[in-house]
């Protein structure tokens, strides 16, 4: 900051890097040393054995959200490899996520975020047990209502009258992942109300008995309510992602949902591409 009198005006520009926590300690050197040398005869090149170390130890538990990771220079020592080497390691791994770089003060294992499909319309249930998760659910309700007046966002969409209302939090691994707030249309699915979502959930009911023809999902960050944050076990300062959905099968709209999850629990991910020169999405998790 530079004045050229007491009588100026300074403008100041503050540079604030993010506080990076952990109640361990960071990842061990000696430790991480005789992993890497476990797997020093595989064929794949040095940079991808110290990536394949650090994600089984982030995948088992050893390595913790918020830890520190040994810097380039501990690993050129311990190693005996270039830096260049270690450097495009920690590089592919901050690009997929997995560690967060943060200038001038270190490398840390980063906080894990759930991928969920934004493209693709899938069962949350099956996405966590893809990942070796034990899902489940606890049902807030199920119950028919009528539709008050002041639900234009449902009105509009053509659900009025009488529907099927069903509150659910999906977890994953015993942490609240997403919480389910949905309206379906009785003539698209006559026994809802009767379903055990303990054992099934909506959406794989729901595409049982009317199949899915279209979909449509708009996406917000948004601040749960304070009843929402309690479910979810997340502080009312937290930002989420709020993902509503609409669903139709051939004799028309199935359901509405507002799929709400912590912005710390997850992300949404996508892949775009082109089969026979027309665009298509497909889900990546």
């Amino acid at each position: 900051m530079q004045c050229e009198s007491q009588n100026d005006l300074c403008h100041i520009v503050l540079y604030i890097q993010p506080v990076v926590k952990s109640e361990r300690g960071p990842v061990d050197i000696e430790a991480f040393t005789h992993a890497y040398q476990n797997v020093a005869t595989h064929s794949d090149p040095a940079y991808r054995r110290i990536m394949r170390v650090l994600q089984e130890g982030i995948h088992d538990g050893t390595c913790s959200p918020g830890e520190p990771v040994p810097s380039e220079n501990e690993l050129v020592e311990a190693l005996g490899l270039s830096r260049m080497t270690i450097n495009r390691a920690y590089r592919e791994l901050s690009s997929l996520g997995m560690l967060k770089r943060v200038r001038g003060v270190g490398t840390f294992i980063a906080d894990a975020k759930t991928p969920t499909s934004l493209v693709e319309i899938r069962n949350i249930a099956d996405e966590i047990h893809e990942r070796g998760h034990a899902h489940r659910t606890e049902v807030l309700f199920q119950r028919a209502e009528v539709v008050e007046d002041d639900a234009e966002w449902l009105e509009a969409d053509g659900l009025s009258g009488m529907v099927y209302h069903s509150l659910v939090v999906h977890y994953d691994n015993g942490v609240p992942l997403q919480l389910e707030d949905r309206y379906v249309a009785p003539d698209a699915a006559p026994d809802y109300l009767s379903q055990d979502f303990t054992v099934t959930t909506p959406n794989d009911y729901l595409t049982q008995v009317a199949p899915l023809t279209r979909g449509r999902h708009e996406v917000e960050a948004v601040l749960g309510n304070e009843a929402e944050c309690e479910l979810l076990g997340i502080d009312v300062a937290e930002p989420c992602l709020m993902v509503r959905r609409r669903t139709w099968s051939r004799d028309g709209l199935v359901s509405l949902a507002r799929l709400i999850q912590p912005g710390s629990r997850g992300r949404l991910e996508g892949e775009f591409g082109q089969v026979d020169g027309h665009e298509r999405a497909a889900s990546t998790t």
